[in-house]
């Protein structure tokens, strides 16, 4: 993630996958201004609501204010229809607040991942704001390493917990590999029957020592 420096470049990792019964959704905690880490507790993955949960890449300032917004707009809608917004709606309704930005873009990748009574869904979301589902999406200058992973380990219909160590797995790996990304891991799941759930540093650990991952 890069602290505005050089906002074009996405220092960052996270990645999104869809699972059997919800979604797992992770980021390591770098941010960077050129080969500065300017800071290593950078809050890069935001609850939306109890079934939505978004992942940034990017200029911080923008990804704050963008988690900010949809937030709001997740409320606003669930207050106005008296039923939360499904997944591909909270993702046309970030679309279109990218796209409308376009002359004084958003320096932003970023990620939603959700469940509705629709199903798990996990969106891309580019600076113009393109839209795009997925099985498992990565995104930031650690994104080739995890899809490396993802390649050779995803499964579709594997289990939550499958996919939460897969998930630790990949971002471990970025963080070896890519200098813009490092100092520790977010992760959470999403399910119908739990909502957003993000672990805590004491479970990472234990799975992080139980993968053998160095």
């Amino acid at each position: 993630m890069n602290d505005g420096m050089n906002p074009v470049k996405t220092g960052t990792t996270t990645v999104g996958m869809v699972c059997k019964t919800g979604v797992v959704i992770a980021t390591e905690h770098r941010a960077t201004m050129g080969t500065l880490i300017a800071h290593k507790n950078t809050q890069k993955m935001f609850k939306i609501d109890d079934h939505l949960g978004l992942t940034v890449a990017g200029l911080v300032g923008d990804a704050q204010m963008l988690a900010k917004y949809l937030r709001a707009e997740v409320e606003l809608y669930k207050m106005k229809n008296n039923r939360p917004i499904s997944v591909g709606g909270a993702a046309n309704l970030l679309s279109n607040i990218l796209s409308s930005s376009r002359y004084f873009p958003y320096w932003v990748q970023l990620l939603i991942g959700g469940v509705d009574k629709s199903g798990k869904y996990v969106y891309a979301l580019d600076a113009a704001g393109g839209s795009i589902p997925d099985e498992y999406v990565s995104t930031g200058s650690g994104s080739p390493y995890v899809y490396g992973i993802m390649e050779d380990y995803f499964k579709a219909n594997m289990s939550v917990d499958a996919g939460i160590d897969l998930a630790i797995r990949a971002i471990s790996v970025a963080m070896r590999r890519d200098s813009a990304s490092g100092n520790g891991l977010s992760v959470a799941s999403i399910t119908l029957e739990k909502g957003f759930v993000e672990l805590d540093e004491k479970d990472i650990e234990k799975r992080i020592s139980k993968l053998k991952i160095k």
